[in-house]
């Protein structure tokens, strides 16, 4: 029971990102494999171990995302099997929208194999950052925009809300392009929870040093899939602070 698996993730921003524990994970594994969003990033992590290799060829056109997962996740646990030392690096934060790897890890530790998985930096992290936004001072609510529409999910409108993957709502999960078949639903529902003229933020972080993010602000009326790119990010901000529970102060010996 020799072999062994760490994912890594490659954060957002090119090689700046990487964690000094994923590069050193990456440099020593006898087997890299990756799922990275830039071919840049490709070739970067190539460099750092000449052994990696891509786990895309898994996508299918017109096969569901579930089917590749499946294929990638099997590869990944041949590997360690096989007695190796494995490492998979995933873009950004590889615990964040990344199926196989929370699979993997999990099916290696039942198999009996020491797995891991190291934090990394993700989209969300780079929000936080370019849109000047704390989530501890009014709260923050963050669903996949798909999964936020079809189980209706309850909001407080006095938190921020995080829409992710707004450029493929409504899509059937079959394709990775930008397909926002669903935003004049999104926008419709979010009409039931904020003024039209409230304001918006379409976020994209920017993979590259020295390039600003995508941050588009529209008001939620006027949001059409022109202004969503395909890896867009919906950033809502809160409305007016919610007010403090004078109960819940007195009982917590606390003044407003």
């Amino acid at each position: 029971m020799s072999g062994s698996l760490t994912v890594v993730g490659t954060g957002i921003e090119l090689g700046s990102h990487l964690t000094a524990a994923a590069r050193e994970e990456i440099e020593q594994a006898d087997v890299v494999l990756c799922l990275v969003a830039e071919p840049v990033t490709n070739a970067f992590v190539h460099q750092l171990n000449p052994s990696a290799r891509s786990l895309h060829e898994h996508y299918r056109l017109g096969e569901e995302r579930s089917q590749a997962y499946a294929a990638m996740t099997e590869e990944i646990l041949g590997e360690v099997r096989s007695g190796r030392r494995v490492c998979v690096a995933f873009y950004g934060h590889p615990g964040v929208f990344v199926t196989p790897s929370h699979d993997a890890v999990r099916l290696a530790r039942e198999e009996g194999f020491p797995a891991r998985m190291l934090p990394g930096v993700s989209a969300e992290d780079c929000l936080f950052a370019d849109l000047g936004f704390d989530p501890a001072r009014q709260g923050c609510q963050s669903y996949e925009a798909t999964d936020f529409l079809v189980r209706r999910r309850v909001v407080d409108p006095t938190a921020a809300l995080v829409l992710w993957q707004v450029g493929t709502v409504g899509s059937d999960g079959a394709s990775a392009e930008a397909q926002p078949t669903g935003l004049p639903v999104l926008v419709e529902r979010l009409l039931e929870l904020y003024p039209p003229g409230h304001e918006v933020v379409v976020y994209e972080a920017s993979p590259y040093v020295g390039f600003d993010a995508v941050v588009r602000r529209v008001a939620l009326a006027e949001l059409s899939a022109a202004d969503v790119t395909a890896m867009a990010t919906l950033y809502v901000p809160p409305l007016e602070p919610a007010e403090p529970d004078p109960t819940v102060l007195a009982r917590l010996g606390l003044t407003q």
